[in-house]
């Protein structure tokens, strides 16, 4: 691994601060595009006559499960080739543990996603602005009261009401990032079945619609401390109050802490229950990557 310290030809941006502004843009549309599909179910379409209810089901559901799929493709795809792509603390913090991934770059990554994750909520809040508070007025919505919830998940989550203590969505947490980086781990294995031709950025976008679809409605599958804290320091900030900071929903007083604790620990989880049973697997067998691999690959690894 490079020292990020280390000079090279073209500037800063040729360092682990190039590296970072990746990040920063690549997290930046991924919350650009997965807020605002949430904008879309929860105000847009339906302030915009061009629907009546948010939330009906299973239709909006698939709206936003696959819409966050689009937004995680197209963020790894702006970002892969020069970051890796993390776009998530907590793979970045699995990649550290599992894959060398450098410690030293790990907090730089980290408040690079944060900031990207803050900067594309204020895009998505300046560009809804309007449909928001038209929806707010219809249903007499006061911003930062406890019935602002609707509104307020366009930007960050909170949990299903049949939860009364935080052991379940904890539990919820864990269990979906474990689910994803366990999946990408898998899905950049060079020693396993790797994606070829450019694909995996859209097949880590299927994992994120399968997470959604399988294990979304309990807390709102953030499964990624970045794509809810950015989101919801800008709904604090924006009048949300302490529904956003710090997270006081029903049965919970301070919820923000439980998407971001719960995806570090299934995030490392993940990454060593598929080193356990597979990744190692393969290495005591000796299995080496097929020819036709891009060694160079970079969607989801630090390969410097």
């Amino acid at each position: 691994m490079a020292s990020i310290s280390r000079a090279r030809p073209g500037g800063f941006r040729s360092t682990v601060w190039g590296e970072a502004m990746a990040e920063v843009f690549g997290t930046f549309i991924l919350i650009v595009l997965g807020d605002g599909v949430v904008a879309m179910a929860v105000a847009a379409l339906n302030q915009s006559g061009r629907g009546t209810l948010i939330f009906d089901a299973s239709g909006d559901w698939l709206l936003i499960a696959w819409g966050w799929a689009f937004a995680v493709t197209f963020g790894v795809y702006v970002a892969g080739g020069v970051s890796g792509a993390h776009l998530n603390p907590a793979v970045t913090l699995a990649l550290a543990v599992r894959r060398g991934f450098s410690w030293a770059k790990v907090p730089i990554y980290m408040i690079a996603q944060l900031v990207g994750a803050f900067l594309g909520a204020a895009l998505v809040f300046g560009v809804y602005r309007d449909a928001i508070g038209s929806y707010e007025n219809v249903h007499h919505i006061t911003r930062g009261d406890p019935n602002s919830l609707p509104t307020f998940s366009i930007f960050a989550t909170f949990p299903a009401p049949y939860f009364h203590n935080w052991v379940g969505p904890f539990v919820d947490q864990i269990v979906g990032t474990a689910l994803l980086v366990g999946l990408i781990f898998a899905v950049v294995d060079e020693l396993n079945t790797p994606v070829r031709a450019n694909l995996a950025p859209l097949v880590v976008g299927f994992v994120v619609a399968a997470i959604g679809i399988s294990y979304g409605a309990n807390a709102g599958y953030a499964i990624n401390p970045a794509r809810d804290f950015g989101p919801r320091l800008l709904a604090y900030f924006a009048g949300w109050g302490s529904v956003a900071l710090p997270g006081k929903v029903p049965h919970f007083s301070a919820y923000f802490w439980i998407p971001i604790v719960g995806p570090f620990i299934g995030g490392v989880v993940g990454a060593v229950l598929y080193d356990l049973f597979i990744h190692d697997v393969l290495i005591a067998r000796g299995e080496t990557p097929p020819p036709d691999v891009e060694q160079k690959g970079r969607v989801v690894e630090e390969l410097d």
